[in-house]
């Protein structure tokens, strides 16, 4: 009924997150460049792009599933929205899904991203270690 409620709060935390993340890496960048440092971001995997990658996995489970509700009848575009939200006993199944399936499709999708993330990782720094080996 209204499971994407959860990913979509979710998703715009991540996405507040992610701005403040480039802001800052714009600036250490910025800052390393005026200090005529080499800024090393060839090998490195920044914190937005991971946090791009969860934005993609959220905008998109969100978007797929308000389709998806608005083809069965359970969202309108018309107040109230949500057709749950009708009567209480519908609206009290409704918060229970939100609570159950909204949670543990977040939780599931933060999970994947996760392992994404250890997975790349591990290849990066396997990459990095191959060729301090060939450069000795």
């Amino acid at each position: 009924m209204a499971c994407f409620v959860v990913p979509a709060a979710e998703a715009i935390i991540v996405t507040a997150a992610y701005f403040a993340a480039k802001k800052r890496e714009t600036k250490i960048e910025a800052k390393s460049f005026a200090n005529g440092e080499k800024f090393e971001s060839e090998n490195k995997i920044t914190w937005s792009k991971r946090l791009s990658w969860l934005l993609v996995l959220l905008w998109g489970g969100v978007a797929m599933l308000i389709v998806d509700h608005l083809f069965s009848g359970e969202l309108v575009l018309y107040p109230p929205f949500l057709t749950a939200m009708n009567s209480a006993k519908d609206t009290a199944a409704m918060l229970y899904e939100i609570k159950t399936v909204g949670v543990a499709m977040s939780a599931f999708v933060t999970g994947i991203w996760g392992a994404i993330c250890v997975g790349v990782q591990l290849k990066n720094r396997k990459k990095t270690k191959a060729l301090s080996q060939n450069n000795i």
